[in-house]
């Protein structure tokens, strides 16, 4: 069954990362991707830490449990940068 999303849907559905980029799969069918360099605490951390995260604030934040790190799609898709 295909479910249609609406166009305004920013909630996260997949969060990828590695050393070198995060990228956040929304809802609405968008991809936004940004350089780990971006986010200090992310880049310091290991990879095993990077990748347990979960969602919060209905879906619209990750939270990184072992790092104390969040982030917000509204700040994701503003390209706003932690530590600088």
């Amino acid at each position: 069954m295909l479910i249609l999303q609406s166009e305004n849907d920013i909630r996260v559905m997949e969060v990828h990362i590695d050393d070198d980029h995060l990228t956040v799969d929304l809802m609405h069918g968008r991809a936004i991707s940004m350089p780990v360099v971006w986010y200090p605490c992310l880049a310091a951390s290991t990879l095993e830490q990077r990748q347990k995260w979960e969602l919060c604030g209905t879906d619209y934040s990750i939270h990184w449990p072992d790092l104390d790190e969040d982030l917000s799609t509204e700040g994701l898709l503003r390209g706003a940068k932690k530590g600088y």
